[in-house]
C-alpha cells in the first residue's frame, strides 16, 4: 500500500531513478551508435541462442505467440482496458497516467529507432521478418513500461504486502519472457532489448515525477460546507494497528493531511484485543474531539459507531478489513488516502442504527446487517490463516464448505406483530441493501430510513441456490415460489427452535435461538464525500 510520507520526496526519487535510467540508456545508445567492441561482442552471442531456437519448431511457434501477444496492437489493448478500469473506478488520475506514460513511451521508441538507425541481426526468424530499425526494441520498451504501471498501481492500491510480492515477481518473469523472446527470435540484439528495458523504465518513473496517480481531493473544488457551530477542529484518530501495513506511514500520512485541510493535528487511540474500539472512541468523545477517524475491520468501526452515536461527534471511516460492509454502502472508496480525504472534507450524514439483544448475548447493536444460519455458518467456518494470505476468498471458500446448512424452523415479528412460521437456510436483517461480495439481497433497503429490512431463503436442494440468487439479484421472486420471504418493520424478533450460528456485522457471536433487533432513526452521523 503506497503511504506518502512526503508524496513530494516519493516523486524527487521516482525523478532521480527516472533520469539514471534515462542516463544508462544515453550511454547505451552511444556505444551502439559507435559499435563499441565489447557491446559488438556481446550482441553477437545472440548467434548461438538463435541457432537452438530455429531448429526447434515447438519452441518457434512458442515464441511467435509471445512476440504477438505482446506486439503493438497487443500492448494497445492491455492499455486501454488498464486505463479505462481505473477510470471506471474512479481513479482518473491513474488512468491519464497509463495513457500518457504509454503513448510518449510509443513515441521515443519510435523516433529512437529512426536516430540510432541500427539495421536487424542478420539471423532474424525467417517466417516474418522485421524491416524496421532494432534499438530499442519496441516490445521491451513496451513491456517494461506497462509493467512498471502496474508496480504503480499494485503498490498504490493493494493493501497485502504478499499479493504486492507476488505482482512484482510476475511483472519481472513477464519482461524477462519478452525480452528473451526478441533475441531468441533474432528480432533484437541484446543491447536493444536492454535499451528498451531502460527506456520503459525511464519514461514510467518521469512519468510517475511529473504526474502524481495519487486522487486530488473530492472536494477541491467544492463550495465549503457551512459551519453552524464554531470548532477548534480536534480530531482523534481511533486505530486498530493490525490493520495497516506501517502505523508510522499512517500516522504520517493522516497528520499531513489534516493540517492540510485545517484540522488541529490527530490525537491517536489504539484498539487492543481486550478494547477493540469502545473505550478509545469513549476517551476521544471526552477529550472533546469534533471529528473521530476510525481506521479497521468491520468489527472496529462497529464498536466505535456505537460509542459514538447520539453525541453529535461525525465519524470518519477508513476500511481496513476485509468485508468493509458499511463504507461500501456510504460509497466510502477502499482506497485508503480517498477514504481519509472524505473523513477530512466531507459531508455529515445521519444514518440508523440497530439495537439488538438475544438469548445469552449482552444488549449490542449493528450497523449493517445481522444473520441466523447459513450466513453466519460462513463467517463461524472462515480460516482466520486463509483470510490472512488470500482476505475476501476465504469467505467463498467457506461459503461452499457451508452451502447445504440444515434448514431452520424459524418464528418472526415484525412491529410487535404475531408470529409467522417459516422454514429457511438463512435469515439475514438488513440495515442497508449490499452485503457480501456485492450483492443486493435487500434492494429496497435504506440505511436511513427507519426501517429493517428481513430476507429469508430457503434452497431445496444444492443446485437451488444457483437459480435462487440470480432471482434475488434480478428481483424475480414471483418465480421463485416459497424459497423467498421478505418483511420490513422498525422492531423484528426472529426465533429458531434449535440453537443456530448468528452474526452481527460479520462477526459472530456465537450459537442461539433468538434475535431481538429495534432500528434506532438517525442516531449515528458519519462523513461521506460531497
Amino acid at each position: 500500500m503506497l503511504y506518502p510520507r512526503d508524496v513530494l520526496d516519493s516523486r524527487r526519487a521516482a525523478l532521480t531513478w527516472g533520469l539514471i535510467c534515462l542516463a544508462g540508456f544515453a550511454v547505451l545508445a552511444l556505444g551502439v551508435s559507435g559499435e563499441w567492441t565489447w557491446l559488438v561482442d556481446l550482441d553477437n552471442r545472440g548467434e548461438p541462442a538463435r541457432v537452438w531456437a530455429l531448429e526447434d519448431n515447438d519452441l518457434l511457434d512458442l515464441l511467435r505467440v509471445v512476440e504477438v501477444a505482446f506486439g503493438t496492437i497487443a500492448m494497445t489493448i492491455y492499455t486501454v482496458v488498464l486505463a479505462a478500469a481505473m477510470a471506471f473506478k474512479g481513479h482518473r488520475r491513474a488512468a491519464v497516467l497509463i495513457l500518457g506514460v504509454m503513448i510518449a513511451c510509443s513515441a521515443a521508441t519510435t523516433g529512437l529507432k529512426l536516430l540510432v538507425g541500427r539495421e536487424r541481426p542478420e539471423w532474424q526468424a525467417t517466417d516474418f521478418l522485421l524491416h524496421n530499425n532494432a534499438f530499442p526494441s519496441g516490445h521491451a520498451s513496451a513491456i517494461a513500461a506497462f509493467g512498471g504501471l502496474v508496480l504503480v498501481l499494485v503498490t498504490m492500491l493493494v493493501r497485502r504486502a504478499s499479493i504486492r510480492r507476488l505482482a512484482w515477481v510476475l511483472v519481472v518473469l513477464v519482461v524477462a519472457l519478452v525480452s528473451a523472446d526478441r533475441v531468441l527470435l533474432g528480432r533484437h540484439y541484446p543491447t536493444d532489448v536492454l535499451g528498451g528495458i531502460l527506456l520503459g523504465a525511464a519514461t514510467v518513473l518521469i512519468g510517475v515525477a511529473v504526474y502524481s496517480p495519487l486522487p486530488r481531493s473530492h472536494a477541491a473544488k467544492a463550495a465549503p460546507l457551512p459551519e453552524p457551530v464554531p470548532s477548534e477542529r480536534r480530531l482523534a484518530v481511533v486505530l486498530n494497528p493490525i490493520k495497516v501495513e506501517s502505523v508510522a506511514a499512517f500516522q504520517a500520512m493522516v497528520t499531513t493531511m489534516a493540517l492540510e485541510t485545517g484540522w488541529s493535528a490527530p490525537t491517536w487511540h489504539f484498539t487492543t484485543v481486550e478494547d477493540p474500539g469502545k473505550g478509545q472512541a469513549h476517551r476521544a468523545a471526552v477529550e472533546g474531539a469534533d471529528l473521530v477517524i476510525v481506521c479497521g475491520g468491520d468489527g472496529t468501526v462497529r464498536e466505535v459507531c456505537a460509542e459514538l452515536a447520539g453525541t453529535g461527534i461525525p465519524v470518519g471511516i477508513v476500511p481496513a478489513g476485509t468485508g468493509n460492509l458499511l463504507a461500501r454502502n456510504l460509497d466510502v472508496p477502499l482506497f485508503i488516502r480517498a477514504a481519509i480525504d472524505i473523513a477530512l472534507t466531507g459531508q455529515d450524514r445521519a444514518i440508523d442504527m440497530v439495537e439488538v439483544s438475544g438469548d445469552g448475548l449482552d444488549n449490542t447493536h449493528f450497523l449493517v446487517m445481522a444473520g441466523m444460519g447459513f450466513d453466519a455458518a460462513i463467517m463461524e467456518g472462515v480460516n482466520e490463516g486463509i483470510k490472512e494470505k488470500v482476505g475476501w476468498l476465504a469467505y467463498v471458500l467457506s461459503g461452499l464448505k457451508a452451502l447445504m446448512f440444515p434448514a431452520m424452523r424459524l418464528e418472526v415479528s415484525v412491529d410487535d406483530g404475531e408470529f409467522t412460521k417459516h422454514r429457511a437456510r438463512t435469515c439475514v436483517i438488513g440495515n442497508v441493501g449490499s452485503l457480501q461480495g456485492g450483492m443486493t439481497l435487500l434492494p429496497d433497503a435504506s440505511i436511513d430510513d427507519g426501517q429493517l429490512d428481513v430476507v429469508l431463503l430457503y434452497p431445496r436442494r444444492f443446485l437451488s441456490w444457483i437459480p435462487l440468487v440470480v432471482r434475488v439479484v434480478t428481483r424475480r421472486e414471483k418465480r421463485a415460489g416459497e424459497s423467498v420471504a421478505r418483511m420490513t418493520g422498525r422492531k423484528v424478533v426472529v426465533r429458531a427452535s434449535s440453537d443456530v450460528p448468528r452474526q452481527l456485522d460479520g462477526d459472530t457471536i456465537g450459537t442461539g435461538r433468538e434475535l431481538s433487533m429495534e432500528c434506532i432513526h438517525g442516531r449515528l452521523l458519519v462523513r461521506v464525500a460531497r
